[in-house]
């Protein structure tokens, strides 16, 4: 079975809603979005993308202890996941923007949830 994605017309399968190894028989729901989120880089990834359309190379200056291999690999992950959308335009030199999808965009609360409890823990921002 398809659905629809309602932002970008795209048709996406059930298999791709459902994270990588997770089975929702066995597993709670803590886990899937764990499986979706978690990681030290994803997270960040997407509180920097809650604002506006990021470049990668804004991403880059914006998360400089990441590695170009984990940036690239976690963005490709959040992307595959139906969190975030990668746009490139047909520039010269190409540009590459990265924006949170409509079901990135119900993670917000999340997100701030996070960054006001490091808040509260005297953690300035990322």
């Amino acid at each position: 079975m398809k659905t629809d994605d309602e932002t970008t017309g795209v048709m996406i399968s059930e298999a791709a809603l459902t994270p990588r190894g997770f089975n929702t028989e066995r597993d709670c729901a803590v886990e899937a979005t764990v499986a979706v989120i978690g990681g030290k880089w994803k997270p960040i990834l997407l509180f920097h993308l809650l604002g506006k359309p990021q470049r990668y190379s804004e991403l880059a200056r914006l998360v400089p202890c990441a590695s170009e291999r984990m940036l690239t690999r976690s963005l490709r992950e959040l992307e595959a996941d139906g969190l975030v959308s990668r746009t490139v335009f047909a520039e010269v030199p190409t540009r590459v923007e990265y924006t949170l999808t409509a079901d990135g965009r119900t993670l917000v609360p999340i997100l701030q949830a996070m960054s006001d409890w490091g808040a509260r823990r005297g953690v300035g921002r990322v």
